[in-house]
């Protein structure tokens, strides 16, 4: 399966995910497709429309977007948190994993464009997932649903997965948050699209073990590659996840992956478990399931910590609290 499927299999993929969410409504999880309907009828729409205009002058922007709603999701739910502004840095902003996200400026374009048509109608941690779902439309992914959550809480910071993390870590973190282990494997081909910074893993290159080696279980040709890239100690320099296709997302990530090319730690960690390695293995075959199946875990993602009612607030500007 490529990314060069026609418009019926996108429409097959909406429909099937669109079903689910309508399921999951049905069960009293407090879900709803199509919440802004009514009080908000454009709400979706306007979020589109500024997304298209970015992606024309930033393309590069469609990855960070996406891990931003990874990132909120991960930590207390998909709540909207990792936007605020502390003065002491204390909050989930400002939490290290969290320093290499960009595109806030986005968020808070997409949020005053709707507060002009809506104002105190869109929750933040709407406006994150439906961003994330339109920047991966215009890199051609199969497009998902998110869930509408309502409200945006205050939370801390803590339990953010590192990219350092091995198998195991991988895997309870993820079952911590509900989520499978074809969640995470399927999650982790959202690195199709992006970069990272050279210190992310400087030491594969340089100093896996404290005696100045490499890590013996990346390619060592790719290693020379990257060496050519990012040298010690650089801070600024990125690299792509998914070198040659880091602007379309597609299976190419877990071909990588299998060649034992895979950019990240956490990334290489996808070899160390049966059901993870099994599914690298499927998705590289003619009968991938991977955007099918990266919908459906989105949406899984996207049911964790949902917020109803008088539990959170609606923000007026999503980096302050009202």
């Amino acid at each position: 399966m490529t990314t060069s499927k026609n418009s019926f299999g996108v429409f097959m993929l909406q429909m099937m995910v669109l079903s689910l969410l309508i399921t999951l409504q049905a069960e009293g999880q407090g879900l709803k497709v199509g919440f802004y309907e009514k009080t908000c009828p454009h709400a979706e729409k306007i979020v589109s429309d500024v997304i298209k205009e970015v992606m024309a002058v930033a393309p590069s922007l469609s990855g960070p977007l996406l891990r931003m709603h990874f990132h909120d999701c991960f930590i207390r739910g998909c709540d909207g948190s990792v936007l605020l502004d502390s003065p002491t840095r204390q909050s989930e902003k400002y939490a290290p994993p969290n320093l290499s996200l960009r595109g806030f400026n986005i968020i808070d374009r997409v949020k005053l464009a709707l507060e002009k048509a809506c104002p105190g109608l869109v929750s933040c941690a709407d406006i994150v997932a439906l961003v994330a779902r339109d920047v991966t439309v215009e890199v051609y992914i199969y497009i998902y649903f998110s869930n509408s959550c309502d409200y945006d809480p205050i939370n801390p910071v803590t339990g953010l997965i590192s990219f350092a993390s091995n198998i195991t870590t991988l895997k309870q973190k993820f079952a911590l948050r509900g989520l499978s282990t074809k969640d995470l494997v399927v999650l982790s081909g959202g690195h199709t699209i992006g970069m990272s910074h050279c210190t992310s893993f400087e030491s594969r290159l340089y100093n896996f073990t404290g005696k100045g080696d490499t890590d013996p279980t990346m390619d060592p040709n790719y290693i020379a590659r990257l060496k050519l890239k990012c040298k010690p100690n650089d801070q600024t320099t990125l690299a792509e996840l998914d070198p040659g296709s880091f602007k379309t997302f597609d299976d190419s990530y877990y071909k990588l992956v299998t060649k034992r090319r895979g950019l990240l730690e956490s990334d290489a960690a996808l070899l160390n478990d049966r059901e993870t390695k099994a599914y690298l293995v499927q998705a590289t075959s003619h009968g991938s399931t991977f955007f099918k199946d990266f919908g459906v875990s989105m949406v899984n993602m996207g049911r964790i910590g949902v917020l109803t009612g008088s539990k959170g607030e609606i923000r007026k500007v999503c980096s302050k609290t009202n």
